[in-house]
Formats: structure tokens, sequence, C-alpha cells
């Protein structure tokens, strides 16, 4: 028996690296009576079955870390939240949806906003409106390579072991053009836009890790135009507006959900200007669409 990572996965086959080789592995029927799927990410330890032809077979999955269903990855340590200035227009509500599930799952959020070149003035804003509450925020053209080595600056952490570092965002908003810039070559397809519509055609369709250094990779994966955290609890969501902490003890009730309330300490940091307006009415969003949807959920 020896461990591997899983780097890709196609249906039912996985392709796992171990002791610097490749295998193309299946997965033992026991994982679906027990039900577990083993997931891109996953520490497995795998049994050789063939060595010319490199295939095993996957006996059992170490424990996780932590688990993503979007992008769907396993023992992630950093997430590359990127936005766009144009083409597609920067989604400011899916944005912050990615840092309330990176602070949930407790790993460390990067702000890339790509496409400088569209419209700078726009992402100086949304550089500095993030930055002030102390976010990393990188600007990049992937297409110049601009910003590309600040990314990876951002993100490597030595004391970390493996490091797993996804990149999310909707389609369109240039991440395979991101991982193309940090390996210095082709290995995804960059995405158009639709002329259309202006949204971003998904050209990745498979989640892969790529491998930058000996147990530093990158994770590629599917664009989208939604993005859910309904594993997260409305009455929570205010734990991860990391803006708001210091102020909800401020709050005179307890499981204060800073909307209707009196003598709230969110709105009263608001009022004073040490909270964003932007900010709070887009938590105010995210939490009552958590809140409608537990208050209709179908059992």
């Amino acid at each position: 028996m020896q461990r591997g990572l899983i780097i890709r996965n196609i249906t039912n086959t996985y392709y796992i690296e171990s002791n610097n080789k490749n295998y193309e592995c299946t997965a033992r029927g026991k994982f679906k009576q027990n039900d577990i799927t083993p997931t891109v990410g996953d520490n497995v330890e795998i049994e050789i079955i063939d060595k010319e032809t490199s295939k095993a077979v996957i006996e059992k999955v170490v424990d996780r870390r932590n688990f993503s269903r979007r992008p769907k990855v396993a023992n992630l340590t950093n997430l590359i939240c990127v936005i766009s200035t144009k083409l597609p227009k920067p989604d400011l509500l899916m944005l912050d949806k990615q840092l309330i599930f990176a602070e949930y799952l407790n790993i460390k959020p990067i702000i890339v906003i790509n496409k400088d070149d569209l419209d700078k003035n726009l992402a100086q804003q949304i550089k500095k409106e993030y930055s002030d509450i102390g976010y990393d925020v990188v600007i990049t053209n992937a297409l110049t390579g601009e910003g590309i080595q600040d990314v990876v600056n951002k993100v490597l952490n030595k004391q970390l072991g493996n490091q797993i570092i996804a990149l999310s965002g909707n389609s369109g908003v240039g991440k395979s053009s991101i991982i193309n810039a940090i390996l210095n070559e082709n290995v995804t397809i960059a995405g158009e836009i639709s002329s259309k519509n202006k949204k971003g055609k998904n050209t990745t369709t498979i989640t892969s890790l790529y491998k930058i250094q000996d147990g530093i990779y990158f994770v590629d994966t599917p664009g989208f135009s939604t993005f859910d955290i309904d594993e997260i609890e409305s009455i929570d969501v205010d734990k991860y507006f990391i803006e708001f902490r210091d102020y909800i003890k401020e709050c005179q009730y307890q499981g204060c959900s800073h909307i209707k309330e009196e003598k709230c300490g969110i709105k009263r940091a608001i009022d004073e200007g040490r909270i964003s307006q932007s900010r709070y009415n887009r938590y105010v969003k995210i939490y009552e669409d958590l809140k409608y949807k537990e208050e209709h959920k179908k059992w």
C-alpha cells in the first residue's frame, strides 16, 4: 500500500500522483457502500495492480482537512477569488459569498482583480474596498503577466506543507489564463466571451490539480454563474464578514440579525463610517436569501 494524491477525476477514473509517478485508478466498491466519494485533493492509499500500465486501486481515503462542494475539492489551503473589471463585469455579491465560504472553511482567501486594462479605476476602487478590511488583493492582467508573481507570493507558505490552492470565479474572468501564466505553459484552455450576452463561456469542465513545485498545487475549476453557500446558516453569516467581528459584541440582543433590531453594533458602525454600506447591503441580501431557503426548505 502506498500514499498518493488525487490530481484529476473523470467519471469513475481517478488520476493519482504517488512518488513522482502518475497512476490511473478505480475505487473499491466499499466507498459506494459507505457513501464516500474520493475527490480531487484527497490523500489516498492505493494498491498497485499493474506496474507496466500504471494501474491501481484506491483502498482508503485519508481523513480530510476540509471539503468544498463548489469547487469540488478536498484539503484546500487557499482560495483565490477571481473577478474581472469587465467582460464579465465584477459580481461583488458572488465575491462576498466566496469570501464567506473561505472563512467558513478556515482557509486563506486572496482576491484577484483580472483584466485591469479594461478599467483601471474600477480595479483600484474594488482593491481599496477589500484591502481596507484586511484582505490581500492583487490586480492582474493574465495576458501580459502583470501581477502574476504577486499572486504566487501571496499564497505560498512552506509552513503549511502540501498546499492546494483553488481559483474560484464565474466563467470568463480569466482563471485558466492565470493558471497558464503561473505555469508559463498552455495547460488549460483560456475561455472566450460570448458577444451576445457578454458572459464567459465555460471552458474548464474537469477539476484538475496542476503542480507548480513539489507540494504546491493549483486547482483549475469549472466556472459558474451562481455560488451557493447553503451549508452556512443565516444566523452565522455575520461571523464570516471579517469587519463585523469587532462590533457584534456591541449588539444589545444575542442573535442579532443586524437588520431590524435596535441598538445594533453593526448598524452603529455603518452610521459612523467604520463599515462599508455596500458590504452591509450585500450581507443583508445574503442573510435574507439564506433565511428564505431555511424557511421554505422541503423535508
